[in-house]
């Protein structure tokens, strides 16, 4: 997942001039699950349909212009990108939220992960 290559996309845009804030996140495969035991690493799986369907309604909100999401599927070691996810919008009000919204509804609609220990 190249986070660069991504963000140079925005540039294509129609609606790139009105872009005032582009955020993202990168998710990787971390070493101690939450609850602190080491993990070798994860299996992980995402509907897609789901997240195009978190991608269009995020699209919809207030001041936002352009999402885009990579994801990466199978099983996956420790350190590596499992999710990459770029928001563009008008100002900083709008676009943090709505990062924020779009990572935590693939977390919990999109996607399912069992970690390897």
């Amino acid at each position: 997942m190249d986070l660069a290559k991504i963000i140079q996309t925005f540039k294509d845009h129609p609606d790139y001039h009105k872009i005032g804030m582009i955020a993202s996140h990168l998710g990787v495969v971390r070493e101690n699950s939450l609850d602190g035991r080491k993990v070798r690493g994860i299996e992980i799986v995402f509907d897609r349909d789901m997240i195009d369907k978190i991608i269009s309604e995020t699209i919809e909100m207030q001041g936002i212009y352009q999402v885009m999401v990579e994801v990466s599927e199978g099983k996956l070691e420790v350190g590596d990108e499992i999710m990459a996810v770029v928001v563009g919008g008008d100002t900083r009000e709008h676009v943090f939220p709505a990062l924020i919204e779009t990572v935590n509804r693939i977390k919990v609609q999109g996607g399912r992960k069992k970690e390897i220990f």
